[in-house]
């Protein structure tokens, strides 16, 4: 293409933005959704909103590293700057051959999130990221360089500034300007700056050495050591402040042989394979956690059935109700944690808002508990991927130095789901069965989103990363570190790459780690039905790796019942109320009590339910002593009776009354004989229950009518709560419609912005709506309506929003413009009131 055919190079970000097409904008629009909420009214404004402060720094958080390298590059380079420059300041003087190759893809994307804009011989970082990562003494550059010459003597005395290009070897010269100007060619030529270096005497270089890669600031004394002096008289070390020196940026590119980071990284680090497995045993081993989560949710609710513990009056659980809920699930304080905050983000516990409010499960928690086990857990998982509540947080402190409770407020980090996402792709675009180097999923985790400030090793993100791997073993969505094939399916991950040549040769044997990059595009996050699917997937994928529930147990003689395995739902249910558990593993012991016994009965079964239970679900026979006790405890349940009277105790056998009189530990009771059979107390009926119980007798309660009470289990639940909504990181990514009409929209009021006018026509400043009288405006719709022509018009609709519109009047009757908007692509009827203006547009106007 010649000179004279190209087109010419935009003179600003909304000049770039208008040369792109549809396609391009949508990108940028969807990696910067922030530039569209609300939708800008044209290019200019979206130009104007993509150069905020807020809006470049959430952008320049999204880069990869290399990318926001090539950033900082460009904000120490000559504004505007040209590839070849840039690519001195990447590459360096040795041509880097994978920066030289990976350089075109970083400032394409920094074109496309509109950071960077202009051709390859005018390359302009907007001017908010220029001045967010330009050296400055206040924010040193990451690039470790100082000010330019121009910039450290810009307050130097023109004398002194002569003193320097002579004692440097140049010709003195008639101004300031001038001799910046020498000295800075002195400094960017390679062969005259190796010659002024080679006479340096040795400690000089040493200082420049210390100084090369920053911080480029020094101190020096009033009466400054020779070797100082001798790079202060060059201009090699320019003062800045009383007592300070700095190290101009073309000194320090010059010994730096013109790189601006001492290490460019443009290639992501490899995500290294510690060990590699079996997929079978992967999977064997995620489905089994996965079991063991169901569980553990479940015993966890149970625990909580009757009321689980108060809620603080600033929310969240106390340290000790964690402590207590840690205990019960045979867990670490921070894995109770982290399966209290699974079942409330899954909707299954919440506060029930009473007046003594306290956790307990959600209507929600029984809907699941009758889902098939591979659905429950899909459940939970779906639950954990987008949740933002992260319970590793919990028992740090707050930005007021507060802790941070389990189930409390400040849990939300908006990044987790993200992360969790992330760290799942990456394990996989590992072979099928290979466990990841933890370490080497952080480091490729800062390369895609560096810290900010100092290149912290336990940053925010890198100990969500963290959370997100023992998070995913726990749950089930790895396997000894590997993905599993539902954990794949969950996050709708692609086919597993084919595995090393090698075969282990038994589970968990360890392999030479692979250096295999997983994949550098993520994986696309999936909209929520995108998610249900994936969900569905990833039960099917389980549901054959998962044991089939038993319907038996085995009784043994000495008042335990074994269960093999997982139990059906009701067969649980009626153990669980029958007998306690006494240990838990591949098999589960229950032993069975007085008390568990007669909790049965309280939940209204009788002996001979319990014998029929118990003969119908033992593989074995029922043991004599097994029987004995549920007949033992079962005649002597409801002999007492207590109500309200307080409280009272009634017994047909006034012997048995008389004992609990002579009983010692009945005296706290403040009992007395109202009749023979009849004892009142001092308490109330519960706690007369409990007393009673532990002295060995088995009372039964009784209503008002004298009926026994049966005291059902899984009573206590909340009214119905929905699951709490995870909190977005910044505006949500538009969908196809959204975006496709934001689109339309900005290019309409473009069309309008930008369409030229006629001289003479209504003055608009500033982009503000054309004003003209009704009168005025009735009369040029009326003249165009005859000639045809096409008008400009300002126009607030019934919400009181105002654009700006390009419209071919064809009809005007009954205070209504019926015209073909030109924006819209569409005919439409205005009301003329609503119209603030109207402007004829020039002849040439398209």
């Amino acid at each position: 293409m010649s000179t004279e055919d190209r087109p010419p190079a935009p003179r600003s970000l909304a000049e770039a933005l208008r040369g792109r097409d549809d396609v391009s904008l949508g990108r940028l629009l969807r990696s910067r959704p922030d530039l569209i909420t609300p939708v800008p009214t044209d290019l200019t404004q979206l130009a104007t909103r993509a150069g905020t402060r807020a809006s470049v720094v959430r952008a320049l958080e999204r880069l990869d590293r290399f990318s926001l390298q090539t950033a900082e590059a460009l904000a120490v380079a000559a504004d505007p700057a040209t590839y070849d420059e840039l690519l001195g300041l990447m590459a360096g003087d040795e041509a880097d051959p994978a920066v030289v190759a990976a350089l075109p893809h970083a400032l394409d994307t920094l074109r496309e999130q509109a950071l960077v804009w202009g051709g390859d011989d005018r390359l302009r970082l907007v001017r908010t990221a220029r001045e967010l990562l330009a050296p400055a003494p206040q924010h040193p550059s990451p690039t470790g360089l100082g000010p330019t010459v121009q910039e450290a003597t810009a307050g130097m005395s023109p004398g002194r500034i002569q003193e320097i290009v002579t004692a440097a070897g140049l010709p003195s010269t008639h101004d300031s300007v001038s001799a910046v100007t020498a000295l800075t060619g002195l400094f960017t030529d390679r062969k005259r700056m190796a010659a002024l270096l080679s006479g340096a005497p040795a400690d000089s270089l040493e200082v420049l050495e210390r100084l090369v890669w920053g911080p480029p600031y020094g101190q020096v004394t009033p009466d400054p050591a020779p070797r100082l002096r001798w790079l202060l008289d060059r201009g090699l070390l320019l003062p800045t402040a009383p007592g300070t020196v700095v190290l101009p940026r073309e000194v320090a590119l010059h010994l730096r042989k013109g790189l601006a980071h001492r290490a460019p990284e443009p290639v992501p680090p490899v995500v290294g394979v510690k060990a590699a497995h079996s997929p079978q045993v992967v999977d064997n081993t995620a489905a089994g956690q996965a079991y063991t989560a169901l569980a553990t949710v479940e015993e966890l609710l149970k625990d909580w059935d009757e009321g689980g513990p108060a809620v603080l009056r600033a929310g969240g659980l106390s340290v000790r109700d964690l402590k207590r809920t840690a205990v019960a699930l045979d867990a670490s304080e921070p894995v109770a944690a982290f399966w209290v905050e699974l079942a409330y983000a899954a909707g299954l516990l919440a506060s029930d808002g009473e007046a003594d409010e306290r956790y307990a499960a959600t209507p929600a928690y029984d809907e699941w508990l009758e889902l098939p086990a591979a659905e429950r857990w899909s459940r939970l998982a779906t639950a954990w991927l987008a949740a933002t509540r992260t319970a590793g947080l919990v028992g740090g402190r707050d930005a007021k130095d507060r802790t941070l409770s389990a189930l409390g407020p400040g849990l939300d980090r908006s990044a987790a789901p993200e992360v969790r996402h992330r760290v799942l792709a990456l394990l996989a675009g590992l072979p099928e069965g290979a466990s990841p180097d933890a370490e080497s999923v952080l480091a490729r985790l800062r390369w895609e989103r560096p810290p900010r400030g100092a290149q912290s090793e336990d940053d925010l993100r890198t100990r969500l990363a963290r959370w997100a791997l023992s998070e995913a073993e726990l749950l089930g969505v790895t396997g000894r570190g590997a993905l599993s094939a539902h954990g794949r399916a969950l996050v709708g991950a692609p086919a597993a790459p084919s595995g090393p040549e090698e075969e282990p040769s038994g589970p968990g044997d360890k392999l030479p780690v692979h250096h295999r990059p997983a994949p550098i595009t993520p994986i696309p996050p999936l909209s929520a039905a995108e998610q249900a699917v994936a969900s569905a997937a990833a039960a099917r994928l389980l549901t054959p790796l998962l044991p089939e529930p038993l319907d038996h147990v085995l009784l043994q003689a000495d008042l335990t019942a074994v269960a093999p395995g997982p139990l059906q739902k009701h067969l649980a249910d009626m153990l669980g109320i029958l007998a306690d558990v006494e240990s838990k593993g591949g098999a589960t012991v229950y032993r069975f009590t007085p008390g568990s016994v007669r909790r049965a009965l309280d939940a209204g079964q009788a002996a001979s339910d319990l014998h029929a239970f118990l003969a119908a679900h033992s593989r074995t026979p029922v043991p004599q002593p097994l029987a004995y006790l549920i007949d033992d405890v079962a005649r002597r349940h409801g002999q007492l009776r207590v109500g309200a009277a307080s409280a009272y105790v009634r017994c047909d056998d006034d012997a048995v009354l008389s004992e609990i009189l002579a009983d010692k530990r009945a005296a706290a009771l403040g009992l007395r004989r109202l009749a023979p059979t009849v004892l009142a107390a001092q308490t109330d009926p519960a706690g007369l229950l409990e007393g009673l119980r532990a002295m060995g007798f088995a009372p039964a309660a009784e209503s008002a009518e004298g009926d026994v009470l049966i005291t059902r289990a899984l009573a206590h639940r909340t009214p119905p709560r929905t699951a709490p909504e995870p909190v977005p990181d910044g505006p949500p990514v538009p969908d196809d419609t959204l975006l496709a009409a934001a689109l339309r929209a900005v290019r309409a009021g473009d069309l309008a912005s930008t369409t030229p006018r006629k001289p003479g026509s209504a003055p608009v400043v500033n982009g503000e709506l054309p004003r003209t009288g009704s009168a005025e405006t009735l009369a040029t719709m009326q003249a165009a309506v005859l000639t045809g022509e096409a008008l400009w018009i300002g126009y607030v609709n019934a919400e009181g929003t105002a654009s700006q519109r390009v419209i071919a009047p064809v009809r005007v009757e009954g205070g209504f413009v019926t015209a073909y908007d030109h924006t819209a692509d569409e005919v439409r009827t205005y009301p003329l009131h609503r119209i603030t203006g109207v402007a004829e547009l020039a002849d040439d106007a398209d």
